[in-house]
């Protein structure tokens, strides 16, 4: 029975405590109690959240566990010495060590992300980057696994982390049935970004949402300021205006944006050759999709794709093969 250790200190934020949902679920699929979840913090007894419940915990001991988790905190700051040393002890005999959002920072303080990759909460990485420099610190992506050691984003990305280990123990349908009764998008690949281009407009008014609804779901149209301005029903000069005052951003540029979140999507998924996500996402070639990608992420689409690694491997090569021979 693989046994999950889940450390906890005064002040942690609850919502790492929703993760461990899917071990619970696993558990309820395969009708036996699969993992086994102990509750540790330093001292053991009741230890309470940032928003004021409290959990009981028992101390570190000279239990094993198969693996070591560690949950974060909305603020970050030193650790208890005893907890680090705990940690750092108990960590080198579990089969995997992971962490949820800023818990990364506990794992950093005991060396254990010394010279690997790691993720956090995109608001604390460059603290995590600068605090403890030998780390290669991500802050774009929903989880990263090196070695044995696994992080996750910020909030709801632990859950995302959880499922993808369960899925490394059970597989990727057990994974896929849980996220189902999780009603979550099963599952978000490591390399998907942290950020959405909807949430980076932020329009204040209900016209201008409606306007990026309508995008959203017509991004194979051209999509021109005639065209968004019409659907505002404003004229195109005062619907530049508000759009920009809004979001900060040209209706040119949101519209890119938004290609672009739903290429990625498409790409991380797997399924689709090269082509059909260009045409799909209103990029109309892969040689317009290539350099919007370059602009935005640094690297084409096609490195995005193979990183989408929670494929089964005839999908992907399907999916590669189509690439290969649409090729030109």
């Amino acid at each position: 029975m693989p046994s999950i250790g889940v450390v906890l200190f005064p002040g942690f934020q609850v919502m790492n405590l929703a993760p461990l949902t899917a071990f619970e679920f696993a558990n309820l699929e395969l009708g036996r109690d699969f993992y086994d979840v102990t509750f540790l913090s330093e001292a053991g007894g009741p230890i309470r959240t940032s928003i004021g419940m409290v959990v009981e915990t028992e101390p570190f001991a000279e239990q094993r566990f198969d693996t070591l988790l560690v949950v974060g905190a909305i603020t970050v700051g030193p650790a208890a010495p005893g907890l680090i040393a705990r940690l750092r002890e108990t960590a080198s005999t579990a089969r995997r060590v992971a962490a949820t959002c800023t818990g990364a920072f506990l794992l950093a303080e005991a060396g254990l992300l010394d010279g690997r990759k790691a993720a956090t909460h995109w608001a604390h990485a460059h603290d995590l980057r600068r605090l403890y420099p030998s780390i290669k610190v991500d802050d774009d992506r929903i989880f990263v696994s090196d070695g044995n050691v696994w992080t996750s984003a910020g909030m709801t990305a632990g859950i995302d982390l959880t499922l993808a280990l369960v899925e490394d123990d059970l597989g990727p349908e057990m994974s896929k049935g849980i996220a189902r009764k999780l009603v979550v998008y099963h599952r978000r690949t490591g390399g998907q970004s942290q950020f959405s281009a909807l949430l980076e407009l932020q329009p204040r008014s209900d016209r201008v949402q409606k306007v990026l609804a309508y995008a959203r779901s017509n991004l194979r149209n051209d999509l021109s300021v005639e065209e968004l301005a019409e659907a505002a029903r404003l004229s195109p000069r005062q619907f530049s205006r508000i759009f920009r005052d809004e979001t900060g951003q040209s209706p040119a540029k949101a519209v890119e944006n938004l290609r672009l979140d739903a290429a990625r999507t498409m790409l991380e998924d797997g399924r689709h050759s090269l082509d059909t996500v260009a045409q799909e996402t209103g990029f109309a070639d892969r040689e317009r999709m290539r350099r919007a990608f370059l602009r935005a992420f640094g690297q084409p689409p096609q490195v995005i794709k193979r990183q989408a690694r929670h494929l089964a491997p005839d999908v992907q090569e399907l999916a590669e093969a189509r690439d290969r021979t649409s090729f030109s």
